[in-house]
């Protein structure tokens, strides 16, 4: 059986999408948005902290090249830490501490001692 010539002319003529189709699609983009922000929405925290962390290793390998030369951690001169990192350091002839805060991060820092090796992993809170 034959379909009649009007209604294959009006379903090739129907172009465009449904207000249904437009709609699902507005939604499925709205689910991907809500999970890459959930994912990358703490990123620039966890930025600050690599920042701090990666500071207090290069202050910690100052600190070690010091007490090489010199055997003491006594007078240790504080590199320039990245923007927004403030470093403190406290060092006697035999050990030493450090710390650092982030303009950004407010209540948080990173420590470090001596006694933890050279590989030692500054402790965050």
């Amino acid at each position: 059986m034959r379909t009649p010539l009007r209604i294959r002319t009006l379903v090739a003529r129907r172009c465009g999408f449904t207000i249904v189709e437009l709609l699902a699609v507005v939604v499925i983009i709205a689910a991907l948005a809500t999970i890459a922000i959930a994912k990358f929405g703490d990123s620039k925290r966890r930025a600050y902290i690599a920042a701090m962390k990666s500071d207090l290793h290069n202050l910690g390998m100052t600190a070690e090249s010091k007490f090489a030369a010199e055997n003491s951690y006594a007078a240790v001169e504080v590199p320039r830490g990245s923007a927004g990192v403030t470093l403190t350091f406290a060092g006697d002839a035999t050990k030493w501490s450090a710390s650092a805060t982030h303009d950004a991060l407010p209540g948080f820092e990173c420590t470090i001692r001596s006694g933890g090796g050279i590989d030692a992993e500054p402790i965050c809170r």
